[in-house]
């Protein structure tokens, strides 16, 4: 998110501290700044709204007076809005990995209900736009494997994922987020990108990589019927000797195991949470 406060688009030089104060008062009670941000200073908030520094030390002096805004020396001003989110003790995330069939959905959604956390799935979430998106580029809606999914269609599928899990953040909204993540848990600089994102708006992340055997693995995707795992079935062998199933992200997670023969998704998803709480 940015540091600024955004002006939404071109305004006119003399553009009124009312507006400017309405503007960034929306962008605080909405949680876009959140509590304890660092604006601006006075002269890059005059750059960015095209206005003068007298328009925004007036703009800056309404929101001191409503209490949202504490002006500090050198025209440092802090974000105040300590009530502004309902979950006092900060949001909570639980990022969920694995391969395809693993169960890491199934156990995302043991774990809301258990909870009653917004569930972010990135097949839920992405699916119906990447299927037009790649009808539109010629290729097969079901498409997970080509060029053209991974380098043009993927990365924007986990953008997507990763900016709605910011605005729940900033809403204070906890969240369980399921994807395979295999590509983003084996990159450091992701991970430390998504701990510091999550510490930014004073949450508590917990990852999770789901482990499954591969013949369970197989029965999981053969049962879904899903058409995009034709082209895994279809060349299974293949398939699996690219997965690493020893995988380990590159970050402190907890794993759970989904094989044939495992304990309950429910019975880890209560552990899970019981070892968070004690945090």
């Amino acid at each position: 998110m940015s540091t600024q406060a955004d002006p939404r688009g071109e305004l006119q030089r003399g553009t009124s501290a009312l507006v400017i104060a309405q503007t960034i008062r929306n962008d605080i009670q909405s949680g876009r700044l959140a509590h304890g941000r660092q604006l601006p200073g006075t002269r890059a908030l005059a750059d960015s709204w095209n206005t003068s520094v007298a328009t925004i030390n007036r703009a800056m002096a309404m929101l001191a007076d409503e209490g949202l805004v504490i002006n500090r020396a050198r025209s440092s001003r802090i974000v105040h809005n300590p009530g502004g989110t309902p979950n006092k003790s900060g949001p909570r995330v639980i990022l969920i990995g694995g391969y395809p069939g693993s169960g890491k959905t199934e156990f995302g959604r043991v774990l809301a209900r258990q909870t009653g956390w917004a569930i972010l799935d990135k097949d839920t979430t992405t699916r119906p736009v990447v299927e037009a998106a790649l009808e539109r580029l010629g290729r097969s809606p079901h498409d997970r494997e080509s060029d053209t999914y991974l380098s043009a269609i993927r990365p924007a599928e986990y953008e997507a994922l990763t900016a709605t899990l910011t605005e729940n953040l900033q809403c204070g909204v906890s969240v369980v987020v399921t994807a395979p993540f295999t590509k983003e848990l084996r990159d450091k600089a992701w991970c430390d990108r998504l701990a510091a994102l999550v510490a930014e708006h004073s949450g508590t992340l917990q990852v999770v990589w789901v482990y499954c055997d591969a013949d369970t693995m197989h029965t999981y995707i053969r049962r879904r019927g899903a058409a995009r795992d034709d082209h895994k079935l279809g060349n299974w062998a293949k398939y699996l000797d690219g997965l690493d199933l020893m995988f380990e992200p590159k970050i402190p997670y907890v794993s759970v195991d989904n094989s044939a023969g495992a304990r309950p998704l429910q019975e880890q998803a209560k552990e899970l949470l019981s070892k968070m709480a004690a945090l």
